[in-house]
């Protein structure tokens, strides 16, 4: 099937089989922030934006991204630097594997969520798996760049 989206605002036209995952075309194109983390569809390693919103690239087919704006962390790199200093001052980095779909899933939820709850944000990331960490930090530091952002 002929395909056409864009990636991080560029355009690409590409043949794809029918059953091709989101995932494996991203990473044939070079987008090497999506990982494969468990072909489930549990741990969230693969998060990217479709549309803005958040998406895991292991259970979507490339074909459902036809005519659509995806967007890998790779085209989000101011903002996830800004995120990921606060990340690492709440000592939230060890392993960093999980890092880059929870951070996509973080920047796609400060843009829908106003003044969430810890509830709140607790849930909107309950598809994100970190196995270094208990998820304290990772809570603080959301909150703190929340705050951060919404001074500026």
């Amino acid at each position: 099937m002929k395909i056409k989206l864009w990636i991080n605002n560029e355009e690409f036209i590409d043949e794809v089989e029918p059953t091709t995952v989101l995932l494996d075309y991203l990473r044939e194109k070079g987008f090497y922030s999506v990982k494969r983390g468990c072909d489930t569809s549990n741990c969230g390693l693969c998060t990217v934006h479709l549309e803005g919103k958040p998406v895991l690239s292991c259970s979507t087919l490339a074909v459902r991204a036809n005519g659509l704006h995806v967007t890998t962390l790779e085209g989000m790199q101011q903002e996830a630097s800004q995120f990921g200093a606060f990340l690492a001052e709440e000592g939230v980095e060890q392993c960093g594997f999980c890092s880059p779909g929870f951070v996509m899933t973080v920047l796609a939820m400060i843009q829908e969520l106003k003044n969430p709850t810890d509830d709140e944000i607790n849930s909107y990331l309950v598809g994100n798996l970190c196995r270094c960490t208990g998820y304290m930090g990772h809570l603080r530091a959301i909150k703190k760049f929340m705050q951060r952002s919404s001074e500026v």
